[in-house]
């Protein structure tokens, strides 16, 4: 299997960062986040452990009982990173301005 550049690692974590601000507050589990951005399930576990060694992320071992999975994990994004991507789609919101701000109104009283 080729090696995978540590570039294109890090693109793959950004997609995951995304979705997971997608579905923000719910949580994924690791295979619903493999099948979103197409990656094989143990390479995207793999992407999840080194997000949350960052901190960028937290892994819920335990379902809505309090029992603790035996083999699955659900994923969300730290509180910490959620305020920062939110900050960041909104500056991003607001750079994305129409440079023409004519309304088609004013197009329609002006023929030329």
């Amino acid at each position: 299997m080729p090696q995978i550049s540590k570039e294109k690692k890090e693109k793959i974590s950004e997609q995951i960062l995304h979705y997971l601000f997608f579905v923000s507050p719910s949580n994924a589990y690791t295979s619903i986040i493999a099948k979103e951005i197409a990656r094989d399930e143990e390479f995207v576990k793999l992407l999840l452990t080194d997000l949350e060694k960052q901190k960028l992320i937290i892994c819920i071992n335990l379902n809505s009982q309090g029992i603790k999975y035996s083999r699955r994990q659900r994923w969300r994004l730290s509180n910490e990173a959620y305020l920062v991507y939110k900050k960041h789609q909104q500056v991003l919101d607001k750079k994305v301005v129409p440079q023409n701000t004519e309304s088609i109104d004013d197009l329609d009283n002006n023929p030329q």
